[in-house]
């Protein structure tokens, strides 16, 4: 058991004492609209209330985090060490080739995001999917965490209690500049680069990130994939900027959309002549079918008796949504215990799951996506029910409510974790939750800051 509910109702309680802490809220939802909380062009949906958890908490996310991250470097050593390994993986000629480009610097999985559905009464652990360098959140997690912290509420709530924010960017930084100094070129005085999609990518979070690479001393650019050229003796920004290395933000699906524009990029790592962290081989795991594969007795032959068990209880089933992969009668006939998604899309893109629709719609939803049928593959996996907790609703549009118009009452709401690991080391948590049965912005879904509480003594922190 954890004491996080206790939180939760003790949190509420103070906003209720506080006659609904209204003013607050107003502030609270004012500061997110001015902030660089910014997704896809628009201000994040946000919950007043925090995600408030204990030091066991902390322990269950650190031990399942890290654990995971052991075995899944484990996997991406193997593919790249065995080429019969290879085989167990379902990836085009141009993924292989990206993979399989070298690294020269120590870490497999420099960056990763590992989402997890929490029991928070058993601190059992099951995972919904693995990320790499694509990963985001960590502004949101700083903005919101802002938004609240001035509040009536969590004033209070802090002098009952000791607290503490998660800590996601200069820890990050730190890792970087530590991963880059393992790198066999490495240079003094190196230039960096985060590197993405710009129209894809979360834009406000890299500049700040840029912005603390270069108060420890490192210049750090944020450039387009698009806008990189390689003259064959270095990799170079729009302006002519020479880089030596990269954080990688772009997804690798992003990067075969743009292929032949982003050809600068992949031959100056293919000649060494920059450092590209993470390497394309995190794809390995970013991709879903890593939840079928480390099932597979190839990968079960490297893990250790307690890594295959840890694997047992953590990894859902997983199967190609094809007739002879999966029986698709039974995930039909059992909508319930299915959800279905794409292997290699983000953002909660096609991702369905069955307790959402009636049986008719499901019927037509297993059909329109089975034996690859949408052009791109689909996996099935056992459902898991998320874990709820209470809060309140986005304070979205407040300021246009009467206060009596301001709903005070608590409703549940289905929870999502991200755990993020800087070089294998948990560091924090990308706290989502939604009123639907999958958890997405385009769901209805709303972020919430994630707060340590009562970790006095903690050797953790």
């Amino acid at each position: 058991m954890s004491n996080n509910a206790d939180y939760t109702r003790e949190y509420l309680d103070i906003a209720a004492q506080l006659d609904g802490d209204i003013a607050g809220r107003r502030a609270a939802r004012a500061y997110m609209e001015g902030s660089t909380a910014i997704v896809h062009h628009r201000v994040v949906d946000s919950a007043f209330v925090p995600r408030l958890f204990d030091s066991a908490t902390y322990h269950a996310m650190k031990d399942a985090s890290e654990t995971a991250h052991r075995i899944l470097c484990k996997v991406i050593a193997h593919y790249l060490d065995d080429p019969a390994y290879r085989e167990v993986f379902d990836f085009d000629e141009r993924l292989r080739e990206l993979i399989l480009l070298p690294r020269g610097y120590d870490a497999l999985l420099p960056f990763a995001r590992v989402d997890t559905f929490l029991d928070e009464d058993t601190l059992s652990v099951k995972f919904c999917e693995f990320n790499g360098d694509g990963s985001s959140g960590m502004n949101e997690n700083r903005e919101i965490t802002r938004s609240i912290e001035r509040t009536a509420t969590f004033k209070e709530f802090a002098s009952r209690h000791e607290v503490e924010a998660c800590e996601l960017f200069d820890s990050w930084v730190g890792s970087f500049i530590d991963i880059y100094a393992t790198y066999e070129r490495r240079i003094d005085n190196p230039t960096f680069a985060i590197c993405d999609y710009l129209d894809h990518g979360v834009v406000d979070e890299f500049e700040i990130f840029a912005e603390l690479f270069e108060k420890r001393g490192y210049r750090c650019i944020v450039a387009d994939v698009r806008d990189l050229s390689f003259d064959g003796r270095a990799l170079r920004a729009k302006d002519g900027t020479a880089i030596d290395a990269i954080w990688r933000r772009s997804v690798t699906n992003d990067v075969i959309e743009f292929w032949e524009e982003s050809q600068g990029m992949i031959e100056a790592v293919r000649a060494e002549k920059v450092a590209l962290i993470g390497s394309f081989a995190g794809h390995i795991v970013h991709d879903k079918q890593i939840f079928k594969v480390l099932y597979h007795p190839a990968t079960a032959a490297i893990l250790t008796d307690e890594e295959n068990a840890f694997v047992r209880a953590t990894v859902p089933l997983t199967a190609f949504l094809e007739s002879d992969q999966v029986d698709l009668a039974d995930v039909k006939a059992n909508k319930d215990g299915w959800i279905i998604k794409p292997t290699d899309h983000y953002g909660a893109d096609n991702v369905y799951a069955g307790c959402f629709f009636d049986q008719g719609e499901w019927n037509d939803l297993v059909d329109r996506f089975a034996d690859g049928k949408a052009g791109f593959p689909f996996i099935a996996q056992h459902y898991v029910v998320p874990f709820k907790t209470d809060t309140l609703p986005p304070d979205t549009g407040i300021a246009e409510l009467a206060d009596h118009q301001v709903m005070r009452e608590a409703v549940p709401y289905n929870n999502l974790n991200g755990l993020y690991l800087y070089n294998g080391v948990f560091q924090g948590v990308f706290s989502r939750l939604g009123p639907l049965p999958t958890i997405s912005k385009d769901m209805q879904g709303i972020t919430a800051a994630t707060i340590w509480v009562d970790r006095e003594g903690d050797e953790a922190r």
